[in-house]
């Protein structure tokens, strides 16, 4: 069975009302990206970072997937597929994707401000109880943190990612800029002759690679196309 592994970013989610930082302001729901989302904004303001990601995960219980959700889960029928997504929001679970890779992090999770991925200290919130209290405590009696890489820290999932694309016999792009790093890079792990596509409705550069198909829709529309192409 073929392995198709994708890649997605902030447009994947878009049609679902849900906005992940993306773009040139600078600005994640009109918040200064260095207040709400690195390790300096935290230390400075814990409590103002909880309070912004409690706001954020009630407008992620409401939010649905979208169409491009649902026709990548679809394609578990005929593939092997695994996404990797630079989204903290766990649309592609909702629509019932069986194998992502968060590689940003996970907004419906919260961690220890200590040990943020030793996994003991993890913690889900569920629809019926998404915030966390101003001063609550992890396990190991730290601050409890959103379980979201911080700019400027280190991406732990990367080499799980590196693994999914080094065995992609397709390997797809939804909805990403292919600005940010690491993630950006993985591309240049995907095996040589195997088959690129990128779906986005801005121009995008996939680095460098000049075998790249281009699908310049967003990502629904993109998708249904791409599944006519995988299935013809």
């Amino acid at each position: 069975m073929k392995k198709i592994v994708f890649l997605t970013g902030a447009g994947m989610s878009v049609e679902s009302g849900f906005k992940t930082f993306r773009g040139s302001d600078g600005l994640w729901e009109n918040y200064p990206v260095g207040q709400v989302a690195s390790h300096e904004g935290w230390e400075r303001d814990p409590g103002l970072v909880n309070s912004f990601y409690n706001m954020l995960r009630r407008k992620l219980f409401a939010a649905q997937p979208n169409e491009g959700h649902r026709l990548i889960r679809d394609l578990e029928r005929d593939f092997e597929v695994a996404v990797i997504t630079q989204n903290v929001d766990n649309l592609h679970e909702k629509a019932g994707s069986s194998h992502v890779v968060h590689l940003h992090g996970e907004l419906a999770k919260v961690c220890s401000s200590r040990s943020p991925y030793d996994e003991r200290f993890v913690r889900t919130l569920t629809e019926a109880d998404p915030e966390v209290a101003s001063g609550a405590l992890a396990d190991d009696g730290s601050l409890l943190r959103p379980y979201i890489v911080f700019f400027g820290e280190s991406v732990p999932k990367m080499d799980e990612a590196i693994i999914e694309t080094e065995q992609a016999d397709v390997f797809v792009i939804v909805g990403t800029s292919l600005n940010v790093y690491p993630a950006a890079g993985l591309v240049a792990y995907v095996r040589p002759g195997v088959p690129v596509y990128l779906i986005d409705p801005e121009p995008v550069t996939a680095a460098g690679r000049r075998d790249v198909v281009m699908i310049r829709k967003g990502a629904s529309e993109g998708m249904r196309e791409l599944c006519g192409l995988l299935r013809a």
